[in-house]
């Protein structure tokens, strides 16, 4: 997720000149998120969301699927609207969530299939447990922003995850079992001094 988490192999399609040394990007917090959502009793479709996450982009133009992207996000930052809905997330029912537990996405490959699109595959580890996920991402934009003043870049992406092989299955398969997850993140190149 986290990530992210996303665009070092979209960046590609619009560079124009050859960089010797991976590029550092990081994850812009106020302008990233992730939306999640699932069925409920056949009903209706409920949403949530995390922000306030981290993460960095490595980005090697001259050769966009060795790039990599790591994002990480607490789990106390999901809001779902609901606060009892919420609380039952962070309870033993589900998450078990205390303060500073992570959700963690890590790019293990990256398959650039167009000008601006690219698979990155990774390993998303939550609740205690680390599996492979494949991101369906596309660059939206990338250039200078006219606020900063540095190169920037957005992008989208989606991928769909089984909660119950993250022991987090109460209520399936009537609650829905699969979770549809929308990311939409900005990354700005980071400053010389930016570790």
């Amino acid at each position: 997720m986290k990530s992210s988490l996303l665009a070092a192999a979209l960046i590609a399609g619009t560079a124009t000149s050859v960089l010797a040394a991976p590029q550092k990007y990081l994850l812009d917090a106020s302008h990233s998120q992730v939306v999640f959502a699932y069925n409920h009793l056949g009903f209706s479709t409920t949403t949530g969301m995390f922000s306030g996450f981290e993460g960095e982009i490595m980005f090697d133009q001259e050769d966009p699927a060795a790039s990599t992207v790591a994002v990480s996000m607490p789990v106390l930052s999901m809001f779902t609207g609901w606060e009892q809905r919420e609380a039952h997330f962070f309870s033993a029912d589900f998450f078990g969530a205390k303060e500073g537990d992570l959700i963690t996405f890590v790019s293990t490959g990256i398959e650039v299939t167009g000008d601006n699109t690219a698979k990155i595959t990774g390993d998303l580890s939550m609740n205690g447990v680390t599996k492979p996920v494949v991101l369906d991402a596309k660059l939206n934009q990338m250039g200078d922003h006219p606020m900063a003043g540095k190169p920037w870049a957005g992008f989208d992406a989606t991928t769909t995850i089984v909660r119950s092989e993250f022991n987090l299955g109460m209520f399936a398969p009537y609650v829905g079992d699969e979770v549809e997850v929308r990311i939409s993140v900005e990354a700005m190149k980071a400053d010389a001094n930016d570790s």
